[in-house]
């Protein structure tokens, strides 16, 4: 199961995050969020990130040059789209995408194949009303279940930390986990020990 560690607003947390084991680096473009990190410093940061471990940009209903900009200028890997962006759109970016919904019942899955053969992975997050992630809160994971018999890759966000990674592998069993303030000691601050944690729970799992 990979991991990826979202919110990364510093070069210290990203190298803690790696040298633990992260096979991802989220960054997220949008102004509003308490995570929001500069164009520089993600260029900066990208300097130091080696070969295999992907840098990921996370756009929430950004317009697609905005997005190809900062993709160019930050060297990012992959682009994770978590607003309302429809399947066309995510045709016309220039990196792989990752598109995430937000989910609370069953209904809310009806839309994963329209992004079959456009998304490389689906992300799930807990739908909150006014939120486009970010908010530390899980959902029902047996809707994770069904959204996996639609064979996309899943990854499993919304309120991941060290306390129940071994659940969300046993029950789940996704492709990847996305994880932010679950391992954070203030939005947008990681905290080394929790993210040990979570490599060591993995680790067991």
């Amino acid at each position: 199961m990979k991991v990826k560690i979202c919110g990364i607003t510093n070069r210290e947390d990203a190298l803690n995050a790696i040298s633990l084991g992260a096979s991802a680096l989220g960054f997220i473009f949008t102004p509003n969020s308490p995570r929001y990190v500069s164009p520089d410093v993600v260029r900066e940061i990208s300097l130091y990130v080696p070969p295999f471990v992907s840098m990921v940009g996370v756009f929430v209903n950004q317009e697609k040059e905005e997005i190809d900009e900062l993709v160019t200028q930050c060297k990012l890997d992959l682009v994770q789209l978590h607003g309302d962006e429809s399947h066309d759109f995510c045709l016309q970016m220039k990196r792989r995408v990752i598109k995430a919904l937000r989910v609370s019942s069953v209904e809310d899955l009806a839309v994963i194949p329209k992004y079959q053969g456009i998304a490389s992975a689906i992300l799930l997050d807990t739908k909150v009303p006014g939120s486009y992630g970010g908010t530390g809160q899980t959902f029902d994971w047996g809707l994770a279940l069904q959204a996996k018999e639609y064979d996309i890759p899943l990854i499993l966000s919304g309120g991941i930390g060290p306390d129940n990674l071994s659940k969300a592998h046993s029950l789940v069993d996704p492709f990847a986990v996305d994880l932010s303030s679950g391992v954070e000691s203030e939005p947008g601050v990681k905290d080394y020990d929790k993210m040990q944690a979570l490599f060591s729970e993995l680790r067991g799992c």
